[in-house]
């Protein structure tokens, strides 16, 4: 675990050295946070590019380590270096004195920290019995995020090819599967390569959706409510667990130790908690997200005209009552001449739009959905306010020079056909269940009290008590909520993935952008008299309880999943060692073939995700079964497909019929105990 933290600290160094480019204000805590993120995606993109000239290794990425902490040299400007010292004489004074305000922060990132490293335990871990994964929803990515990553490592799989689709461009945003592939090649192990990004990562997320709920909200104890409500996403899910614990004779607390299924996920409920269907599953959006919500919160403050002083808005209490409930922080002349330029110097100026226009930019190969939210933001904000044209032509400009030239790449040679990513399609996943109905079950009163969020600050007896710039402010923020509930009801009304519930990558940034309405009302509602007090605490409660119980489930260890048995992990082993990188492979079209432990490319792996990525493999099926079956064309399909080995094993023989009659006439490389690899190439070859 050593080396994958002494890594990740390189790449956060140059990421922190950036955030001093985007704003001048920030507390320390999220300059690391920023700095966690923006440098790995800076390293994963300096990565591919360095690995094009170099070939992906061990020289490029040390080369790309290197060119990562090249923003060091920012700190040659004393200004910097200043804001710098400052920054953490600040953070050392709020650790020194302890008092209630103090000991509540601290408890407060302690208890997600310690939440985040049990949860995160669960992504993979390894036992004599094979690797298993702790999480519900993580039996069929886990093994596609180790093919990917055992493809850079062992496959010698640059530039990428579809490992599960051999020969065909890797479409899939890569970029975080890329930077733990970089740790491996560097010395650390794959188990503590994940958890220790997933859980910096996580935590990232937590400080850097903080901060954007408080540009926004204006209120420190609603930006702390936001990350809750995020984390313990859910529906109404509690109720099924009361009426199954009901309906049983096991203690309460023994009942949740084995709780039999989750809550937020399932055939009832679809809008599954986001720590157990997306953060844990999708590596690519638990890097892309903290990264889009940067962006997010430097596009309001652009839009907003958001002003900070040199204390900054992160030094804002609670407010009193509802008619000081936005307050306005300080400004000075200083921070007013500089709030819109990135770095300024007698020699630099750079406008902060721009160089977050570059941060934007690396989100195609690091997960592009958030870029299309980006997209739909940013159009929504130009229209609101065309005035600003300057700054959103420089955004525009700064993600385009680096976004396009990924793009070009990605979309050049690629088996996703883009038609099946669009579609007309009525209410996202609710089936034949009422539209109405179906998003309460899922997301219990989380609308109900977004509505009462946005009413509440338009109420006409707040806006009498309230000066004209909180008014303002309260407009602003309406309308930058307008594009987050245009994907809303996009998703809603269109498919825009071949699996429609992929829409979800998209609705997570509704959600996201509806919670400082709901973190607004219930801050509101625990500041007023005693009865409105046990309303909030209610409120909260049914809003996290569901995804709670998920995320509890998780935690404790009560799902163990098996996804290799030791003899896949064993014979994978002997793969790598008797077979050629870069060699492609025919294997059952499962998730969990012991090719993937290998970084060889497969002919076909699992339908499932070959489907959601809009590829057509119907036709590779068929000849993948023709192949098993040893018909008369399997050799010439042999030679087509160009396949160099062929695994035969109890996934092959409990999917299709394997005639290994016709395979023995090819040499075995590979035998371990039920698993044999017959190398075929040559012999194939010779037959046509």
């Amino acid at each position: 675990m050593l080396v994958s933290a002494t890594l990740l600290l390189i790449v956060t160094a140059g990421g922190f050295s950036l955030s001093y480019l985007i704003s001048r204000d920030a507390p320390l805590l999220w300059r690391i946070a920023f700095g966690v993120v923006v440098g790995s995606a800076v390293f994963g993109t300096v990565l591919f590019a360095v690995s094009f000239l170099t070939g992906f290794g061990i020289a490029a990425s040390a080369i790309s380590f290197v060119l990562t902490l090249l923003p060091l040299i920012l700190f040659k400007e004393k200004d910097l270096r200043r804001n710098a010292l400052a920054d953490w004489r600040k953070a050392k004074g709020k650790l020194q004195g302890a008092n209630q305000k103090k000991i509540f922060r601290f408890a407060y990132y302690l208890f997600f920290f310690v939440l985040f490293w049990l949860f995160f335990q669960q992504a993979m871990y390894e036992t004599a019995r094979g690797i298993f994964t702790g999480a519900s929803q993580n039996l069929g990515d886990l093994p596609f995020h180790l093919g990917t990553i055992f493809g850079f490592t062992d496959g010698n799989n640059f530039p990428p090819q579809n490992p599960s689709f051999a020969g065909a461009k890797f479409s899939y945003p890569f970029i975080s599967d890329l930077v733990t592939a970089a740790f491996l090649k560097l010395g650390a192990d794959i188990e503590n390569a994940l958890f220790v990004q997933n859980v910096a990562w996580a935590f990232s997320l937590l400080v850097i959706l903080e901060r954007f709920a408080l540009k926004l909200t204006r209120d420190t104890f609603a930006a702390k409510i936001v990350p809750a409500l995020l984390f313990f996403s859910g529906g109404l899910g509690v109720f099924a667990f009361l009426s199954d614990y009901w309906h049983q004779t096991t203690p309460f607390f023994q009942y949740l130790q084995h709780l039999p299924f989750d809550y937020t996920i399932g055939d009832k409920f679809r809008w599954g908690n986001s720590l157990v269907v997306l953060f844990i599953t999708q590596r690519s959006f638990l890097l892309g997200a903290p990264l889009a919500i940067v962006v997010l919160q430097k596009l309001w403050n652009i839009f907003s005209d958001a002003e900070t002083g040199r204390h900054g808005d992160a030094e804002l209490e609670p407010s009193a009552s509802a008619g000081t409930f936005f307050k306005k922080a300080g400004t000075t002349k200083q921070h007013e001449k500089t709030r819109n330029i990135g770095f300024a110097s007698p020699r630099l100026i750079i406008p902060v739009s721009f160089i977050v226009g570059l941060l934007a930019g690396t989100l195609p190969l690091i997960h592009l959905h958030s870029l299309a939210v980006l997209f739909i933001v940013t159009a929504c904000l130009f229209i609101a306010k065309p005035q600003k044209w300057r700054e959103w032509i420089a955004f525009g400009i700064g993600v385009c020079i680096v976004a396009v030239p990924e793009l070009t790449w990605a979309l050049a040679g690629t088996a996703s056909r883009t038609s099946e990513f669009f579609a007309w399609w009525w209410g996202w996943n609710k089936g034949d269940a009422n539209f109405i109905w179906f998003w309460f079950i899922n997301t219990g009163i989380a609308i109900p009290v977004i509505i009462a969020g946005i009413l509440y600050i338009f109420s006409p007896r707040r806006r009498q008590v309230v000066n004209s710039d909180e008014n303002s402010h309260a407009r602003d923020l309406l309308l930058f909520y307008i594009p987050f509930l245009l994907c809303f009801v996009l998703c809603n009304t269109a498919r825009l993935a071949p699996w429609e519930w992929d829409n979800i990558k998209i609705l997570i940034y509704w959600f996201i952008g509806s919670l400082p309405f709901m973190a607004i009302f219930l801050a509101w509602m625990w500041r007023k008299r005693t009865a409105l007090r046990v309303v909030a605490i209610a409120c909260f409660v049914l809003l996290v309880s569901s995804g709670a119980l998920d995320v509890w489930r998780t935690v404790s260890g009560q799902t163990k999943m098996q996804v290799f048995d030791r003899k896949a992990v064993l014979a994978a082993e002997q793969i790598k060692a008797k077979t050629e990188p870069g060699a492609v492979f025919l294997n059952a079209p499962t998730y969990n073939t012991a090719v993937a432990l290998t970084g060889r490319n497969s002919v076909m792996r699992y339908s499932g995700h070959l489907g959601s990525h809009g590829i057509d493999y119907r036709q590779r099926e068929a000849d993948v079964k023709s192949i098993y079956a040893g018909t008369s064309d399997a050799d010439r399909l042999l030679a087509d497909y160009n396949i160099g080995y062929v695994l035969v094993s109890p996934e092959e023989k409990a999917l299709m019929p394997v005639n290994e009659e016709f395979f023995k006439k090819f040499p075995v490389v590979v035998e371990s105990d039920d698993y044999r690899v017959y190398k075929v190439g040559q012999a194939a070859n010779s037959t046509d």
